[in-house]
C-alpha cells in the first residue's frame, strides 16, 4: 500500500459517519422497538430477544459477504447494497411491530424476516467497511481509525435514540412508522454522500481473479484462510474475547440493584459510569497506538493482552464486591472495567484491521467477514449465557452477592484465556508473522494451498 492510496483523516472520518447510518438504524430496531413490543404492546420480553438472536445469528453469512467483495475488488456496492437491506429490514421491522397490535402471528412472522435482513444488512455494510478501512489506513494510524470508527457508530446510537425518542412522543403506530421511515431515509443518504468519489477507481484487490479466470469457490476460500494458523488463532480470539466482553452486559445492572440496593435510577447512572470508563478506555489506546506506533507500549499485541487482563483484574474486583457488599467502591470498580474494556475493543479492532491483509491475497473480506462472525455469536451468545448464568448461579448459591460473584469471576477466566490466546498469535523471534505470499506452494485439488510463514521485520 503506497502512500499515495492511504486514507488521510477526513477519509476516515467519512467512513464514520457510514458507521453513525449504521448504528442509527440497529439501535431502533434493538431497543426502541424491543420497549413498544414490551411496554405498548404487552408482548413477552422473550420475544425481542429471539429476534435481536436472528440479527446476530444472520451475521454468520459475514465470511460470504466478505467473498463477495473480495472476488469484485470494490467494496463500496457492498457497503451501500448492506445500508439498503439494513435499511429496508428496519422499516420492515417497524412496520411488522406495528402490525402485532392487530395480527400478532403475521406481525412476528414479518419481525423475523425483517430482523434476518438487519443481519445480512450489517454483515455487508460492516465487514466490507471495515476491510475498506484495513486496505487504505496506514498501519500507524490504525488504532486511532478503528477509534474514530467506533466512537462515531456509538454516536449513532446516542443521537438517534435521544431525537427519535422525543419524536415518539406520544407514542402512536404512525409516530413509531414515520420517525424509522425518515431514520432510515437519513442514514442511506448519509452512506451515500460519505462514500461518494472515497473509494475511487480502485482496481481488484492482488491476486483477485482476472477476466476469464476460474474464480475460487466460497468454501474453498474459507478453508483456506481457516488453513492459515495465524487467522484460525485470531478467530478463536475474537470469540473468546467477545464472550467475556459481553456476557457482563445484562447482569451488572441487576447485580448492582440486587447486591446494592441500587434504584433503576442509580443503575442506569452505573452504566454511563461504565461507557464513560470505555470511552477514555478508546481514547488512551488510540493516542498510544498513534502516538508510540513501533515502540512497545504502542504494540496492538501488548495493548490487546494488557486490556484483556486488566479486564480480568476489574471482574476479579467486581468478584469480590459480590463477596463484601456495600463496602466495595462499585462505581470505581465499574469504571476500571470501562476502562479495560474500551482499550481491549480498541486494540483488538485495530489488530483484525492489521491482520486483514497478512496471508493468501485476495482473502480480506473473508477474513474479516471470519471474525465478525465469530464476534456476533459471541455476542448473541455472551448475552443470553451471561443472564442465565446469572439465573443458574441465583438458584444454587443462596447469598445473591455471592451468586453474581461466581459469573464475573468465570468471566474474568474467559478473559485471562482470551490474554493467553492473543500471546500466542503469531508468536515467533520477532514477535509477529506474515505470511509470504510468494511462498506459497499451488493448490490442491481442493483449492487449499500450503503456506510456509515469515517473520515479520520489526521497524
Amino acid at each position: 500500500m503506497s502512500a499515495a492510496t492511504d486514507f488521510g483523516w477526513w477519509a476516515i472520518v467519512r467512513l464514520g459517519f457510514v458507521q453513525t447510518a449504521l448504528g442509527a438504524i440497529v439501535v431502533l430496531t434493538t431497543s426502541t422497538l424491543n420497549r413498544v413490543m414490551v411496554v405498548e404492546l404487552a408482548l413477552p420480553a422473550l420475544l425481542p430477544g429471539l429476534l435481536v438472536g436472528i440479527h446476530y445469528a444472520m451475521q454468520s453469512l459475514r465470511p460470504r459477504m466478505g467473498y463477495g467483495s473480495d472476488i469484485g475488488g470494490r467494496r463500496t456496492p457492498w457497503i451501500l447494497g448492506g445500508m439498503a437491506v439494513l435499511a429496508l429490514g428496519g422499516v420492515g421491522a417497524s412496520g411488522a411491530t406495528v402490525l402485532m397490535a392487530t395480527h400478532p402471528v403475521a406481525g412476528i412472522a414479518g419481525a423475523v424476516l425483517a430482523f434476518a435482513l438487519i443481519g445480512v444488512g450489517v454483515s455487508a455494510c460492516g465487514t466490507s467497511l471495515l476491510v475498506l478501512l484495513a486496505k487504505r489506513v496506514a498501519a500507524p494510524r490504525r488504532a486511532a481509525a478503528a477509534t474514530i470508527v467506533w466512537l462515531m457508530m456509538i454516536l449513532g446510537f446516542a443521537l438517534t435514540a435521544g431525537i427519535a425518542g422525543r419524536l415518539l412522543d406520544p407514542y402512536s403506530p404512525e409516530r413509531l412508522l414515520g420517525v424509522t421511515a425518515v431514520v432510515a431515509l437519513i442514514a442511506m443518504v448519509t452512506a451515500l454522500l460519505a462514500l461518494l468519489g472515497l473509494e475511487g477507481g480502485t482496481p481488484p484487490t492482488a491476486g483477485a481473479p482476472s477476466a476469464g479466470e476460474a474464480k475460487p469457490r466460497f468454501l474453498d476460500a474459507l478453508v483456506q484462510v481457516w488453513a492459515e494458523p495465524q487467522a484460525r488463532q485470531f478467530t478463536l480470539f475474537v470469540f473468546v474475547s467477545m464472550l467475556a466482553y459481553s456476557a457482563q452486559d445484562l447482569i451488572l445492572e441487576p447485580f448492582a440493584g440486587a447486591a446494592f440496593g441500587y434504584t433503576p435510577g442509580q443503575s442506569t447512572q452505573l452504566a454511563g459510569v461504565q461507557h464513560g470508563g470505555a470511552f477514555a478506555g478508546m481514547v488512551i489506546a488510540a493516542f498510544a497506538g498513534s502516538r508510540l506506533a513501533g515502540r512497545q507500549l504502542g504494540s496492538l499485541r501488548s495493548w490487546t493482552i494488557g486490556g484483556c487482563i486488566a479486564s480480568a483484574l476489574a471482574l476479579a474486583g467486581l468478584t469480590a464486591a459480590g463477596v463484601y457488599g456495600g463496602s466495595w467502591p462499585l462505581k470505581a470498580n465499574v469504571f476500571l472495567l470501562g476502562v479495560a474494556n474500551g482499550a481491549f475493543a480498541i486494540a483488538a479492532i485495530a489488530s483484525m484491521m492489521r491482520l486483514a491483509g497478512e496471508g493468501r491475497a485476495s482473502r480480506e473480506g473473508v477474513r474479516m467477514g471470519l471474525w465478525g462472525a465469530a464476534q456476533a455469536i459471541a455476542f448473541g451468545l455472551g448475552g443470553l449465557g451471561g443472564a442465565a448464568a446469572s439465573d443458574l448461579a441465583r438458584w444454587l448459591i443462596t447469598d445473591i452477592g455471592s451468586a453474581y460473584a461466581a459469573v464475573f469471576a468465570a468471566e474474568a477466566v474467559l478473559f485471562v484465556a482470551a490474554a493467553r490466546m492473543a500471546a500466542r498469535i503469531g508468536r515467533s523471534g520477532s514477535g509477529e508473522f506474515r505470511i509470504d505470499p510468494t511462498e506459497a506452494a499451488p493448490a490442491s485439488a481442493s483449492g487449499v494451498g500450503q503456506l510456509r510463514v515469515a517473520p515479520l521485520e520489526r521497524g
